[in-house]
């Protein structure tokens, strides 16, 4: 009889244990009715990220530029994602064939306005850098928050990159470039891909890619209806400095803003 009584309690102990449990579930259980609109949809979530692509100049590595992040400490980049990818090997005319890291073949330096250019090789890259931007669309980042940015080499390909993806995305940052191809490229060019907005930004004292052939990009994209905001430094060589990027932080910034507020 004893065993019996402490079958009996210990079956009652294990059933009022499982009510508790049962009873704390439904206190933790969202409660049912919820309004739509406090559940993120995946367009909503995909106008909250970001997506950067840098494209470094030749002879360099994506790794080498990935402290270009550390100047984006704004709230707008807590959910940007980056992207440093490095250039395949290949001969460069100008440096006598040495084969080095570049986008495309690079005919002659220091460039100007006039110098040849390797279009079929532009093209070609052009086409790596959309698949880049395709995965990510295709991961749900929406194309007003995917900004292209280079320098030198990687500047000239960002502009051709932008000017050539059939749709508008965020902007296209172009640090010390030059127009890489000729008129004959421009009838390429979408409708939606002109709504791009372009920053463009050159030293005065630069001796590789010389300010007269960042000169002449405005007034190409002036004339292939796309918007440029140029902006000269005086006294800066071939490289970038802290005040580029720190406006950079605020172009793109500025930009975020703008797509977040199309669906608040």
């Amino acid at each position: 009889m004893g065993s019996l009584v402490r079958f009996l309690f210990t079956l009652a102990a294990a059933v009022g244990a499982a009510a508790l449990l049962a009873a704390s579930l439904r206190r933790r259980a969202p409660p049912s009715g919820l309004p739509a609109q406090l559940v993120p949809s995946s367009h909503m979530a995909g106008r909250n990220r970001s997506f950067v692509l840098w494209l470094h100049g030749l002879g360099d590595s994506g790794p080498a530029n990935e402290p270009i992040r550390n100047f984006f400490s704004a709230p707008e980049f807590r959910l940007t994602k980056w992207s440093f990818p490095s250039a395949p090997r290949s001969p460069v005319s100008c440096n006598n064939g040495f084969v080095m890291p570049s986008w495309f073949d690079i005919h002659e330096l220091p460039m100007s306005a006039g110098s040849p250019q390797d279009g079929s090789g532009v093209l070609k890259a052009v086409e790596n850098v959309h698949a880049m931007i395709n995965k990510e669309v295709a991961n749900g980042i929406h194309p007003d928050n995917i900004f292209v940015c280079g320098f030198s080499q990687g500047g000239a390909l960002t502009l051709a990159s932008v000017l050539l993806y059939p749709k508008k995305l965020g902007g296209g940052a172009v640090f010390s470039g030059w127009v890489p191809f000729g008129s004959s490229v421009t009838e390429r060019i979408s409708p939606e891909a002109r709504k791009t907005p372009i920053l463009w930004s050159h030293g005065m004292a630069d001796r590789t890619v010389l300010f007269e052939a960042g000169q002449a990009g405005p007034p190409f994209l002036q004339s292939v209806g796309v918007t440029c905001e140029f902006k000269a430094y005086p006294d800066l060589g071939h490289s970038l400095s802290k005040e580029e990027l720190l406006y950079l932080e605020s172009w793109i910034k500025s930009r975020l803003n703008a797509s977040a507020e199309k669906d608040s």
